[in-house]
């Protein structure tokens, strides 16, 4: 029977919406919704690839806490403010999934959260070793 591992970021949400930043199952992990948020704003203001880098780092972060790498990541999907700037977090997801190449999906979204926050993604990894 697989266990049931919660990995927190400690963010102020998480107990209130009751969620984790990862859970790991077997040899499954799901990340949530990641973005660039902190108590004084998002980090990279209203630089877009910045936000991208923050939320792909700290989306890595929770990934080793649960047993996983990026090149364990099978999926990831990209909620943006505004479509007509893709390219900016394309390429920054390339830089971090250029050689993993996982199903990827980018949807345009009215809101996040906070309206500074530009843009938020979710990852999803098996570990096969």
């Amino acid at each position: 029977m697989s266990t049931r591992r919660l990995v927190s970021s400690g963010g102020p949400w998480e107990a209130v919406v009751g969620y984790s930043r990862a859970v790991r199952v077997g040899d499954h992990v799901s990340v949530a919704g990641t973005t660039a948020a902190t108590p004084d704003g998002p980090v990279g203001g209203d630089d877009l690839a910045e936000q991208t880098r923050v939320c792909l780092t700290r989306i890595r972060a929770a990934l080793l806490e649960a047993g996983a790498t990026l090149e364990d990541v099978v999926r990831t999907r990209m909620f943006v403010t505004d479509i007509s700037r893709w390219e900016e977090v394309g390429r920054v997801h390339g830089e971090f999934f250029g050689h993993v190449r996982p199903a990827s999906t980018m949807v345009e979204v009215s809101a996040l959260i906070d309206p500074r926050l530009l843009v938020e993604i979710e990852a999803d990894a098996v570990i096969l070793r």
